[in-house]
């Protein structure tokens, strides 16, 4: 997990480290959406549970799966599907894409999350 030189004066990061990350946005977006963290930072005011807001993040959980189900496919076809995992810049590509797309996942719990709230 470095950064190495790639020749030509540029420097190339190891696929670990966005292995890693898309492995910890994937973990933190389960661990809002299925886990109940989101909702219970949304909806759980004080032990109390307002079930409105529940029903309004189940929506932000099933509206996050049109980013995260993506993201999911794509970091595991960047390491299953040979022509791209032996392709540094397709494996970076793909790698990337999946961590933009855990991101925007994400954003979209937190946004139909504070609107369920409201």
């Amino acid at each position: 997990m470095q950064a190495m030189p790639g020749g030509a004066d540029k420097w190339r990061i190891s696929p670990a480290i966005p292995t890693i990350a898309n492995c910890a946005l994937a973990a933190l977006w389960a661990f809002s959406a299925l886990g109940g963290w989101g909702e219970t930072a949304f909806c759980g005011e004080g032990g109390r549970h307002d079930p409105s807001c529940a029903g309004g993040f189940t929506t932000a959980v099933l509206a996050s799966l049109v980013a995260a189900v993506p993201a999911a496919l794509i970091a595991v076809m960047a390491w299953t599907l040979p022509a791209v995992r032996r392709n540094t810049v397709r494996l970076e590509a793909a790698l990337a894409t999946a961590a933009l797309l855990w991101v925007a996942a994400e954003g979209v719990l937190f946004v139909g999350g504070s609107l369920a709230q409201s």
